[in-house]
């Protein structure tokens, strides 16, 4: 199910493009869909706690995107509510493109994978910064034992998202993930 990302993404020239291409009868019935509520459900708040990384674009005052890769311990993007996920926004090279961009518009896209499943899963909302004085939200979105010192958290308010097919994800492997299926071949039997 879309979950009302198709309602974002599928602007009349989308819809008008796949009339064209002949992929509009393909998609027309999931606008139709009763469980259109946006609410993320398990599987969506199982597959956001075990990501080790995601893809965040925004975009400038100017109009031109820009997407930045995020990463943490598995679980740094937290899953608050049905409608909500949020992260501690750690210190890296000090360009604060994806900050001033959600300051001036708060629209965000994530983008995230799981290359062994084969799996994505796409989210449209609405970002807001977080100081780090609010300190109650903070330490929700802290993850226990990571020594990265915290600038900011960013909240996510869900407007929609979609699970995307797996055809043409080629399988990619961390050396946690080798290093496990190397050590469950090599256990005697």
């Amino acid at each position: 199910m879309s979950h009302q990302y198709h309602d974002i993404a599928f602007t009349p020239a989308v819809k008008a493009l796949q009339e064209e291409l002949g992929s509009r009868d393909r998609y027309a019935p999931a606008e139709a869909e009763p469980d259109r509520n946006g609410l993320l459900g398990p599987d969506e708040a199982a597959f956001i706690t075990t990501r080790d990384s995601f893809y965040l674009a925004t975009v400038s005052e100017t109009g031109w995107p820009y997407m930045q890769h995020r990463g943490g311990p598995a679980g740094f993007l937290k899953v608050l509510d049905q409608r909500t996920i949020g992260f501690a926004d750690y210190a890296g090279n000090r360009q604060y493109i994806s900050t001033a961009n959600i300051g001036g518009n708060n629209k965000v896209s994530l983008f995230l994978m799981d290359y062994p499943m084969r799996a994505r899963l796409k989210i449209m909302g609405h970002a807001r910064i977080i100081a780090r004085s609010q300190t109650a939200v903070i330490e929700a979105l802290a993850v226990p034992g990571y020594r990265a010192r915290i600038e900011r958290g960013i909240l996510i308010e869900i407007a929609g998202f979609d699970w995307n097919c797996s055809q043409h994800i080629t399988p990619r492997f961390t050396v946690a993930e080798i290093e496990a299926i190397t050590a469950q071949a090599e256990k005697p039997e």
